[in-house]
């Protein structure tokens, strides 16, 4: 009997950005709007199952589809509603800011110094999303 294995890659064609700061996500929001020029705001929270005891958790969300571009961003908690880790080896990120489609280095270094200027945030940095272990919680 023959053997058939399935491999599969995610498409991770975006860029991530991991934020660690005291601020609830409405406040962070509001800040990152108004110092970037985007308009994040509230959409349906991310959802994603998670290992027993949790299951089903729900993460926080915002968005912004500029009509200018293709691009899209997401703010994403990292901290769930009813407990767990969206990315549990970045517990130290607060939140992620995710960028899909196209953005150019210039725009990226931008934004990050915008949110890096946020007095209540600690760090905003950049990470690759291939190098996670949870990557697929990314995928919406």
């Amino acid at each position: 009997m023959n053997k058939v294995t399935l491999k599969y890659e995610l498409d991770l064609d975006f860029v991530l950005i991991a934020i660690t700061s005291s601020l609830k996500d409405y406040r962070l929001c509001y800040f990152i709007n108004k110092l970037t020029g985007l308009k994040l705001s509230k959409v349906e929270d991310h959802e994603t199952w998670m290992p027993a005891p949790l299951g089903t958790t729900y993460f926080s969300r915002y968005a912004d589809f500029p009509e200018t571009s293709d691009t899209e961003y997401y703010l994403l908690a990292n901290k769930g509603a009813e407990g767990g880790l969206l990315i549990p080896e970045m517990r130290h990120s607060d939140y992620f800011l995710l960028i899909k489609n196209f953005i150019d280095d210039e725009d990226l270094a931008a934004i990050q110094d915008h949110i890096t200027a946020i007095p209540e945030v600690v760090v905003a940095s950049e990470i690759s999303p291939q190098k996670l272990k949870s990557k697929e919680n990314l995928i919406f």
